[in-house]
């Protein structure tokens, strides 16, 4: 009787050991993970070096920006339509895209996708950028 306590207590503990093992692998790959496409909100390279081909897409009206993340992923200007909407959302261009018919490039960063759909934004941009130097 106690053998069979004794094999029962130590099956229980092994099992009870794998769990918390699994559970904290999962976490580790959940954390790498977010980490991962944390980092690629401000840093995600542009799809394509040097000078990048031109494409011209258009920006329907009542396009939300995942409807505009979409629409570049379809033409290869982005990677991923999801953390385009976290760019925009975290930018400083947030709410501020335009409908329209832009020619953007393969080598443009999203950043520089969002200033260039963001017409009036862009202005103001240039202007302070030069109030700044002539200071």
């Amino acid at each position: 009787m106690k053998i069979t306590t004794l094999i029962s207590g130590i099956l229980n503990f092994i099992v009870r050991a794998a769990i918390v093992v699994v559970v904290i692998y999962a976490i580790k790959q959940l954390c790498i993970k977010s980490y991962d496409y944390g980092y690629r909100i401000y840093s995600e390279p542009p799809m394509a070096e040097g000078d990048g081909v031109d494409v011209v897409v258009n920006i329907p009206m009542g396009s939300s920006v995942a409807d505009t993340g979409k629409i570049l992923k379809e033409n290869d200007l982005i990677r991923d339509d999801r953390l385009f909407y976290l760019q925009e959302l975290l930018s400083d261009y947030h709410g501020k895209l335009e409908p329209g018919t832009y020619t953007l490039n393969t080598a443009m960063t999203a950043e520089q996708m969002l200033a260039e759909m963001s017409p009036g934004e862009s202005e103001e941009t240039t202007e302070e950028a030069a109030g700044a130097d002539a200071s």
